[in-house]
């Protein structure tokens, strides 16, 4: 049953365009995002660089906006990932869909509580993911890979989710959301 019940024009063309780019913002950023960082940067942690980038804007998003998540995009995101990066292909992809479960499914607890608590359940997915990530790397490469970069991931994923929050925050509250288009 309609809420304001009336006639209403047909939407427009403009209109629906703002409503399709404001609901996939959050997809298309984090694959801009994923695209900047696979450029030739020069910088000396640029694939750890990447991976903490994606894990934090797909773990933002699928807490915060999960329809503008879905795990299709986040498997998307992951291949893409993969393909840009070092990793075997299917290791971002495992990793960014086992970050969207956690998110989707701790969002109704998380998505309440304060910026410090969802930074700590953020950092207990970023060393699982690093972990994750460090196991299925050795597995599939044969050998015992060296802990330090994994490490080095999580604390790098840990440290940069604040401000990439704070800009995400911003965009969610401004961009991204569908109802004021």
């Amino acid at each position: 049953m309609d809420r304001e019940p009336g006639i209403r024009p047909r939407q427009s063309l403009g209109r629906r365009l703002d409503v399709v780019a404001r609901r996939s913002f959050p997809v298309a950023t984090t694959a801009l995002l994923l695209l900047l960082t696979a450029g030739p940067l020069e910088l000396p942690a640029q694939a750890q660089l990447q991976c903490a980038m994606v894990l934090g804007c797909v773990f933002f998003w699928s807490l915060f906006r999960p329809a503008s998540m879905p795990p299709a995009s986040v498997f998307a995101l992951g291949l893409l990932a993969d393909l840009l990066g070092f990793a075997p292909v299917g290791v971002s992809v495992l990793t960014l869909l086992i970050t969207h479960g956690i998110a989707f499914h701790s969002r109704r607890v998380l998505a309440r509580q304060g910026f410090l608590l969802v930074w700590m359940a953020f950092l207990g997915i970023a060393a699982g993911a690093a972990a994750l990530q460090w196991g299925l790397i050795s597995l599939l490469t044969f050998r015992l890979l060296p802990v330090g970069p994994a490490i080095f991931q999580a604390i790098l994923s840990a440290g940069l989710y604040p401000p990439l929050a704070v800009l995400l925050t911003r965009s969610h509250v401004t961009l991204a959301e569908p109802a004021r288009a």
